[in-house]
């Protein structure tokens, strides 16, 4: 009896031996990240349909997620790499992104030492990559400070399938993602599909930034193409969108940056934000101007403002609005530890050159609020806890 138990020890051993040696060995040139962000927060927002709302938030400056990225080395300057990223609702434990499993990103590719990195699946268009970076919402800020209704993509409405995404790598300072997401339909090449190319120049305190994007289509007449309702702010028969920004840094701690960026609809009938519009828009145009700066008090402690200025030009068959809002936000962020922090963010819009016709385009609407104002104004105030692991 002693002797098969020392047998059966010895079995135990020396299997717990291989099951380690062989990850070991295997996975010697590979790494695989477990990461995430949980991010909650209570808000007061002035006027949601006439009245005043105080509620609990998920995710308003890092959506809630969790995922896993990683690569291994083939040899020859080249490394397979992997990305899956699911977003989930905190207070309801509810996926997010249309209730996909990895709605964020889902991607796989391979990248060169020579050239840069090609990757194919769900994942971010160039113009965030690049340019989102230049503004407050996009880069040290979050929803609340989006342009309104986050018309340009800078906080990354729209989430992009079936694509393939080349990023290269730097030369003397110079940066280039190009895109093209398929529709995935036969006979219907263009219906749904997405392309768009972007290019930065970083040298010092200087970072300069074009970028492009176009969608043709919509998940109205191809759901499995590029993206879908759940994925974009407008429905349309094309959306294009282009920008440039500039970030200088004055000194280490300071930082300014303007943005400018021009959206283009076409046939637009309706939004995530105003629904379907009894009189579709054969033309909805926006033109956004943003300024903003941010200083580093400390390396725990940050504060920054940015101001946006937006005109809208909307022609349909019953008419022309043009109304135009003022963007105004600010954030203050304190980090207890390297990955948790506390923030408090202040947005506030008005609307106007507005008239009866421009409802529901010309009322104040903040990003990351329940519903469009009933007036010409909105403020909305967040405080917030954040933990990134």
């Amino acid at each position: 009896m002693k002797q098969k138990l020392k047998n059966a020890l010895f079995a135990l051993t020396a299997t717990g031996a291989v099951a380690v040696a062989v990850p070991m060995h295997a996975f010697a040139q590979s790494t695989v990240t477990l990461y995430g962000a949980i991010d909650e927060g209570l808000q007061y927002t002035s006027n949601v349909k006439g009245k005043s709302n105080i509620e609990t938030t998920s995710g308003q400056d890092s959506g809630d997620r969790w995922g896993l990225k990683g690569s291994e080395d083939l040899g020859g300057g080249l490394k397979a790499l992997f990305q899956i990223e699911n977003g989930f609702n905190l207070n309801t434990g509810n996926l997010e992104n249309g209730g996909r499993i990895f709605g964020r990103q889902a991607y796989l590719g391979v990248q060169s030492d020579s050239f840069g990195t090609l990757t194919v699946g769900r994942q971010y268009d160039p113009l965030v990559d690049l340019l989102g970076p230049l503004t407050a919402n996009g880069n040290w800020a979050g929803s609340l400070l989006s342009h309104v209704y986050d018309n340009d993509n800078t906080d990354n409405s729209i989430r992009v399938s079936n694509s393939a995404k080349f990023v290269s790598n730097k030369y003397a300072g110079f940066t280039f993602e190009g895109m093209y997401a398929f529709s995935n339909q036969a006979g219907g090449f263009a219906d749904n599909r997405l392309y768009g190319f972007a290019g930065q120049y970083a040298n010092g305190p200087v970072t300069v930034v074009g970028a492009y994007l176009q969608v043709n289509g919509s998940d109205t007449t191809n759901s499995g193409g590029a993206v879908s309702s759940a994925d974009t702010d407008f429905t349309a028969q094309r959306n294009q969108i282009f920008g440039a920004g500039i970030n200088y840094l004055l000194t280490s701690a300071a930082t300014v940056g303007f943005i400018y960026t021009h959206t283009n609809l076409t046939n637009v009938t309706g939004s995530e934000y105003f629904g379907n519009l009894t009189n579709p828009a054969s033309s909805l145009r926006f033109n956004n101007f943003e300024v903003n700066a941010k200083y580093q008090f400390t390396p725990a402690f940050y504060a920054g403002l940015m101001y946006t200025y937006t005109m809208s030009h909307y022609d349909s068959a019953a008419g022309q609005a043009r109304p135009h809002w003022g963007n105004f936000g600010g954030m203050v962020d304190y980090n207890l530890t390297k990955r948790t922090d506390v923030y408090m963010q202040l947005a506030y819009q008005r609307a106007s050159h507005t008239d009866g016709f421009a409802a529901p385009l010309g009322q104040a609407v903040l990003v990351g609020t329940d519903a469009p104002s009933s007036s010409l104004n909105q403020t909305a105030v967040l405080v917030s806890f954040r933990h990134l692991f």
